[in-house]
């Protein structure tokens, strides 16, 4: 039986705590001083008899009842979130909301045919459609910020409490501007050493896929690299330079079709990765829910995307 002790603070203190790293982000965001953060989260502990999270220098790390707390937790406060927004939306005279989060390379090339079905099959439902980064969309996923992610699978510890469905392959690739001394020919992956690259960064979701395709070519790590995945300023700085840009395919697909960028004819197979839905296991689908993953699954048919 729920112990009645537990109120909304205890979890959301919680939960934010665990989303942002530290008691310090959590304090800024929640608007608290350490004590009174310090002393919900004591209460929460007491109530549930048993320690949740343990502090270090490198910040918060959950204890095994915490990982099981948090599952629940993250639950209840997205069930909420979306009640307050659904009587918001009543009361303001709208449909439903839908909250939508997208890699930029789904944001890119699949998010606009999609949204256009989408808009179709459910003209009242309002959407609101974000993109950024895969580790920060899943943690908004989990905490209910969002409803859906569209993006890559990531590594096993990012993908921990979310649910994902497979929609497409998608590759990287290595791209240049019109006219680069490589003539958008090479097939030989020792050429790029000698060039300046912009590679993806640590927590990239192409980030693993691509270094073990440099492993598999023998590759040295690149002198001169800048750790990018930013679109605008890849596109802007390889326009303006002989730099090589690894990027997901999806980023450039409009670029390449219309000539701004070549992509170099290497053997790239090994950093394809699944595309998928990401929501969070354990909540009711709704119909707005449905009818997107379906518009996203007539956009993925109709594009040119293997």
């Amino acid at each position: 039986m729920l112990d009645r002790r537990i109120k909304f603070r205890h979890v959301e203190c919680f939960a934010t705590i665990e989303r942002l790293g530290s008691l310090k982000a959590a304090c800024a965001a929640l608007n608290l001083s350490q004590p009174a953060l310090s002393k919900t989260l004591k209460e929460l502990e007491d109530i549930l008899g048993a320690r949740l999270m343990e502090r270090d220098r490198g910040g918060v790390r959950l204890t095994p009842e915490g990982e099981v707390f948090l599952e629940f937790a993250g639950l209840s406060l997205a069930a909420l979130r979306r009640g307050v927004d659904g009587v918001a939306a009543l009361r303001a005279g709208e449909g439903d909301i839908l909250r939508v989060g997208a890699l930029p390379s789904v944001a890119a090339r699949l998010m606009p045919p999609a949204v256009a079905l989408f808009r179709r099959l459910s003209p009242d439902t309002r959407l609101d459609l974000q993109d950024g980064a895969h580790g920060q969309l899943t943690v908004r996923l989990r905490a209910g910020e969002l409803d859906i992610v569209v993006g890559r699978l990531g590594a096993p510890a990012v993908m921990q409490g979310v649910s994902f469905t497979q929609l497409y392959q998608e590759r990287v690739v290595c791209v240049t501007r019109p006219g680069h001394p490589l003539g958008g020919a090479t097939t030989d992956p020792a050429a790029l050493i000698r060039w300046p690259v912009l590679y993806p960064p640590d927590g990239a979701a192409i980030r693993p896929l691509l270094d073990r395709w440099c492993l598999a070519q023998g590759l040295p790590a690149f002198p001169d690299r800048i750790a990018c995945v930013s679109g605008a300023f890849g596109r802007n700085y390889v326009a303006a330079s002989d730099a090589l840009w690894f990027i997901s395919e999806g980023v450039v697909a409009q670029d390449l079709a219309e000539g701004r960028l070549v992509a170099l004819p290497l053997d790239l197979g090994l950093t394809a990765g699944p595309v998928g839905l990401m929501t969070r296991p354990g909540t009711t689908e709704t119909a707005s829910q449905r009818l997107f993953a379906r518009a996203l699954e007539r956009a993925v048919s109709e594009l040119p995307i293997s």
